[in-house]
């Protein structure tokens, strides 16, 4: 599994843009697909210029949300794995509280990308944020 270090070292490495970008669809090419009946209408993320679903889980034993996302954009599916990479697999507060605004500036990531696609990239994590809030309140209820 990809990790956060990997990617920021992968960039730091890469100093062109072009090449970046090359990795960036290299690494949503290697993104697995979801299941076409996750493929609906209310897994869909608001306010991205490509198709983007998201589903998540959450496993109560280990306090771990499981997040499954995909596009239909290659490049949109890249700037997933590198979501992946820092809200895959930890619990609801600690998705709340990443600063994930921190990693597109250390990665100069959102200033490289189209307005629409950083919107779309800001809509991603907002979803993720907003769903992980939800658990929380979920089981504050139960």
């Amino acid at each position: 599994m990809l990790t956060l270090e990997e990617v920021k070292e992968t960039f730091k490495f890469l100093d062109d843009w072009e090449d970046r970008y090359r990795y960036i669809i290299d690494l949503g090419k290697a993104l697995p697909n979801i299941a076409d009946e996750l493929r609906a209408e209310e897994n869909l993320v608001k306010g991205c210029q490509s198709l983007v679903w998201i589903v998540m889980s959450y496993e109560e034993k280990d306090d771990r949300v499981t997040i499954q996302l995909d596009s239909d954009a290659f490049i949109v599916r890249g700037l997933i794995a590198i979501l992946m990479t820092v809200f895959q697999h930890r619990s609801p507060s600690q998705i709340i509280d990443e600063n994930v605004e921190a990693l597109f500036s250390e990665l100069d990531l959102v200033s490289h990308l189209s307005p629409t696609r950083g919107n779309g990239l800001r809509s991603m994590v907002s979803r993720i944020k907003q769903e992980a809030q939800d658990l929380i309140n979920q089981r504050a209820i139960a």
